[in-house]
């Protein structure tokens, strides 16, 4: 099944996506969600940044549960595009109180705590519940994530948009991020990227986890499953026993 997509326009998105995309005109698109018609646990979008998103932080599983969510976000990005100098922001350039953090975060000087670092396609950094991250302008990636929509920001450079303190400041890791967390993928390299605990994704040019659901985002060449073909720009949810076919380079993603 080749899952819709829903353009979600955000302040910090493009006016302008690659033609694959077919975006509404007039409007300035960030995100790109794959959504069916039920609820799925695992979600795939593309996001495309004109300018900086807010440093923010996620829950995880037990501390969402706290608050009415079905479960936390942990998250994952594959770079596809970026500017030159385009930077990415993982975690803190030295760990801080959660009093500290709170300062940071009121006074602006959170700019310069966080760990800024610059990005090339094929880089791929996995992004656990609890770590203080933002991406920054001209960068367009792939995201696999828990799907839930959960977001405490911290700071959003003086844009009149809420924050949320309280929750992200309970629920952030002030810490520096793990440098194993974070790899480059050659476009020749078939890599398991993440292996749990709440989902799996590979860097494949075959399919792999035929007995399972699975997402399958093409990032060259095409895809068939069933009656449907997908490219670059697309997300296929594979049913359990259905093979995908093609010469392509792809994420293939599952629930764990």
């Amino acid at each position: 099944m080749k899952l819709n997509r829903n353009y979600v326009e955000k302040p910090w998105g493009r006016s302008r996506l690659p033609p694959m995309f077919d975006a509404p005109v007039g409007q300035k698109i960030g995100e790109v969600w794959f959504t069916a018609t039920r609820e799925l646990p695992l979600l795939a979008k593309y996001i495309f940044t004109g300018e900086r998103l807010s440093i923010q932080v996620h829950p995880n599983d037990r501390q969402a549960r706290q608050h009415g969510f079905a479960q936390g976000k942990s998250e994952c990005w594959y770079i596809l595009d970026s500017d030159p100098g385009a930077t990415l922001g993982l975690g803190l350039k030295h760990a801080v109180s959660s009093d500290e953090l709170r300062d940071a975060a009121l006074n602006g000087s959170i700019e310069e705590l966080v760990n800024w670092r610059t990005v090339a396609p094929g880089d791929f950094f996995f992004v656990p519940a609890g770590t203080i991250h933002a991406i920054g302008a001209g960068i367009s990636l792939l995201e696999f994530q828990q799907n839930v929509d959960v977001t405490y920001r911290l700071y959003d450079y003086g844009r009149p948009r809420e924050l949320h303190l309280d929750h992200g400041i309970a629920v952030a890791n002030p810490g520096i991020y793990p440098d194993e967390l974070a790899r480059h993928v050659s476009d020749n390299d078939d890599q398991t990227l993440v292996a749990g605990p709440h989902f799996a994704l590979l860097h494949s040019h075959e399919d792999r986890f035929q007995d399972r659901q699975r997402w399958v985002m093409p990032l060259a060449g095409l895809v068939e499953a069933g009656s449907d073909t997908g490219g670059p720009g697309d997300c296929l949810l594979v049913p359990a026993g259905e093979a995908v076919t093609g010469p392509a380079r792809m994420l293939i993603g599952v629930a764990v």
